[in-house]
């Protein structure tokens, strides 16, 4: 099917002229017509712009006027990801009418490479309060099993991949928020490292914390966005003026002589992994042995305190943020990000340094680590459970295995491993040295490249 092809799959269709943009277009919006009232995954749909630069791009195709591999590909974002003209409403009731002036420098970047734009996706309320039956829209659901939960905040991105409705997306990662999405619904997703893509024009969860970054159905595909948003931009003060390699090139299928970091304790005693998901890790880091990798145990401060430490500061944050809004209209809030809001307005300012000074701590213990290995694996999380509320303290109370990686800033994959006894997906995750994304992605793409999990889709059932 046609929607299904892979980013990388349908550029190079494209560029040899034997695949249309109108007709990968049309394809895609058959099936967004299809499942997606099921799914969700859509907030903003905009079929009418898009078949125009779906046209446009392929006038310029035939012309010989080739862009590189986003021409002619539809995409998404986030929609917290401000966009000229087109509703930006983080899914919450204070924005339902918010129309932007300007593009984020994302869209800037993949407009300019011809991309087309079919939407914005669904998230959290502000990307941080979720799910919400109570907010602009109701939460997406899982593309797998439309019972369970596609996860946040990123929800939209992942499963609108995953169900074949766009072939790129935009998302953002404050604590998990592009890995969590990416392994709920088997699709790959990158946070970079803190400061290599722009935020600019995304509105923010935690300005410390806050990384915006590509999610795809392949990490091909994930390398292919990367090379288009990654590099400075002077108008976001987190940015990082540094060469940006090509990601692509970096692909190279070999991982010999890489020594992989395996944080058992955080697996074993802190958090421990059910037994089909170490399973699912140990059979992965036997597929990176078999390539040549080394495996080597690790160990890193506990996860509580890189946890502790990044809910102290997003939580005031948030508060920074929001607070205003919170005092003038608390209404428009859903419940569970108004809560949360709240719990930020009890931090205390020498709560705030202090949690500073332990993230720097923590960050610079991670950094030690990577200076002995090449890149960390462990699973993402759990496979997708039920979709259903939560409660809204539980962003304080559950300890996970991605937001360790917010704290030191360091570049992190998600990526799919395989399928449990219910056919959700399990996820790996693979992070790395600072601005390091090249190596994180030779090393997925190599597992793609050996491993069978690229060749399964959903069937949307539920």
């Amino acid at each position: 099917m046609t929607e299904f092809l892979s980013l990388a799959e349908a550029a190079r269709r494209i560029e040899r002229r034997d695949l249309s943009p109108v007709e990968l277009l049309d394809a895609c919006l058959a099936r967004i017509d299809a499942v997606d009232a099921r799914l969700g995954s859509f907030v903003t749909l905009t079929r009418e712009r898009a078949l125009a630069e779906a046209r446009a791009a392929e006038a310029a195709i035939m012309a010989g006027r080739y862009r590189g591999p986003l021409h002619g590909i539809p995409y998404n974002l986030k929609d917290i990801f401000e966009t000229r003209g087109i509703r930006t409403t983080a899914q919450s009731k204070l924005l339902a009418d918010n129309i932007p002036a300007a593009d984020c420098d994302a869209q800037e970047k993949l407009s300019a490479a011809g991309g087309v734009l079919l939407g914005k996706a669904a998230t959290w309320e502000f990307a941080h309060g979720g799910p919400s039956w109570d907010v602009l829209f109701p939460p997406c659901r899982n593309p797998w099993d439309l019972d369970k939960d596609p996860a946040g905040s990123s929800s939209g991105s992942g499963a609108s991949i995953a169900a074949g409705l766009v072939l790129g997306s935009m998302g953002s990662d404050t604590g998990g928020s592009i890995r969590g999405p990416a392994a709920a619904n088997g699709v790959a997703g990158l946070k970079p490292t803190y400061g290599r893509v722009s935020r600019r024009g995304v509105l923010p969860n935690c300005f410390t914390h806050d990384h915006a970054g590509p999610l795809a159905w392949t990490v091909e595909d994930v390398a292919i966005l990367m090379n288009l948003v990654a590099g400075f931009d002077p108008r976001d003060p987190g940015s990082v003026e540094l060469p940006v390699p090509d990601y692509t090139a970096a692909l190279t299928g070999e991982v010999k002589g890489l020594t992989i970091g395996v944080p058992y304790r955080w697996i074993e005693e802190e958090v421990p992994a059910s037994a089909p998901t170490r399973a699912a890790l140990d059979a992965a880091l036997d597929t990176f042995r078999a390539l040549g990798a080394t495996l080597r145990l690790v160990e890193l401060p506990p996860l509580h305190r890189y946890e502790d430490a990044k809910k102290i500061i997003a939580m005031a944050e948030l508060y920074a943020i929001h607070g205003p809004d919170l005092r003038k209209r608390p209404e428009l809030f859903g419940a569970s990000l108004r809560y949360r809001i709240i719990a930020g307005g009890l931090i205390r300012a020498e709560d705030y340094i202090q949690a500073m000074r332990l993230r720097t701590e923590l960050a610079r213990a991670m950094q030690a680590v990577f200076a002995e290995v090449d890149l960390i694996m462990l699973p993402s999380g759990e496979p997708a459970k039920t979709l259903q509320p939560q409660p809204p303290e539980s962003l304080f109370t559950r300890i996970g295995y991605t937001t360790a990686f917010n704290v030191g800033g360091n570049p992190a994959l998600s990526l799919c491993m395989g399928f449990n006894e219910e056919g959700m997906p399990f996820s790996l995750q693979i992070a790395g040295r600072l601005f390091d994304e090249a190596t994180v992605l030779r090393a997925g793409d190599a597992y793609e490249r050996v491993t069978p999990w690229r060749d399964r889709r959903p069937a949307l059932v539920g």
